[in-house]
């Protein structure tokens, strides 16, 4: 079983900064990768951020292409989002997922997912 477990969303203002992390447990860390999606009300889960957990190389959605900062630390098992230079629109559900055998873009790839931390972006 995995179990994950995202904390660090709340209140910023445009132009602040906020430090996801996603804390796992059972076997999270033997799974491929793992990504942050981000879904707003009325709109379809989206794909933020993604790390290959072996080897760490990362891939970013061009929204938040230097401006957020995915990373991981395998001895606390916890993957990390910085998120800097926040925008009104950034404000969502932001959910940690694995990913077992690849590192996707589409949700149905991920099979197990947190229950997600809220942040809100305000003008």
């Amino acid at each position: 079983q995995v179990q994950l477990v995202e904390s660090g969303g709340g209140l910023v203002q445009a132009g602040g900064s906020l430090r996801l992390s996603c804390a796992a447990s059972g076997r999270a860390f033997s799974m491929y990768a793992m990504g942050w999606f981000r879904q707003a009300p009325g709109k379809e889960r989206e794909f933020v951020a993604g790390i290959r957990l072996r080897v760490g190389s990362t891939y970013y959605a061009d929204f938040v292409k230097g401006r957020f900062t995915i990373s991981r630390d395998n001895a606390a098992n916890t993957v990390y989002l910085q998120m800097n230079d926040l925008k009104p629109e950034d404000t969502a559900v932001y959910h940690c997922a694995t990913d077992r055998t690849g590192l996707h873009y589409v949700p149905s790839y991920y099979d197990y997912w947190g229950q997600g931390t809220q942040v809100t972006v305000s003008s």
